[in-house]
């Protein structure tokens, strides 16, 4: 249940890196629903609470707005997989995954949950990047906010829902993928077709 959980948070965090952190360390400070494993517990700190608040609002004002949404897209190339990693090892745990396993011929593997939650939140990040400059073209930036809206509501959705019913989280990710990569489909170009 651990590793589902882990993956519908790295994949919130795709959409917004901001939110799935919000949630965790929210969760772990205030209720008993999260328990964050040892050395994740800055992540329920006021201080880190307060600064990612402050970058989830940054976030959310420049994704609804057309071209700054783009350029937005292209600094969280890095933060979007970035948080992914760190969520996906915070909901892990070390217990869970024996990445200090002593026959381990690589040594210590404790970056392997983080490299599978970035690689996670990454594929979800390139679909959504790839698909909102197309939006914006073909709408002419009307439609940015309203698919920005739903995306943060996206991630947040599926970030509860990893935590609270990650049997389903499977389900809702590939679901998700599914829509943004028909989205990116459909809103591609298509070249005109020449006469032969």
């Amino acid at each position: 249940m651990e590793l589902l959980t882990a993956a519908g948070l790295s994949s919130a965090a795709g959409l917004n890196a901001y939110i799935p952190l919000l949630v965790l360390g929210l969760l772990n400070r205030f209720t008993s629903w999260v328990a964050l494993p040892d050395g994740w517990g800055w992540l329920s700190n006021g201080w880190a609470l307060g600064i990612l608040a402050v970058l989830l609002l940054i976030e959310v004002v420049a994704d609804k707005i057309p071209v700054v949404d783009s350029v937005n897209d292209a600094l969280q190339t890095v933060v979007r997989p970035a948080s992914g990693g760190l969520v996906f090892a915070s909901g892990v745990g070390a217990e869970t995954i024996a990445v200090d396993d002593p026959g381990n011929t690589f040594g210590s593997a404790q970056w392997v949950p983080l490299l599978i939650g970035a690689a996670i939140a990454l594929v979800f990040h390139l679909l959504k990047s790839g698909s909102r400059p197309l939006l914006n073209l073909g709408t002419a930036g009307v439609a940015a906010p309203v698919v920005s809206t739903a995306e943060d509501g996206a991630s947040l959705g599926l970030s509860l829902l990893a935590i609270a019913l990650p049997v389903l989280v499977v389900v809702a990710a590939i679901g998700l993928a599914v829509l943004l990569f028909i989205g990116v489909r459909r809103l591609r170009p298509r070249r005109p077709e020449t006469a032969a």
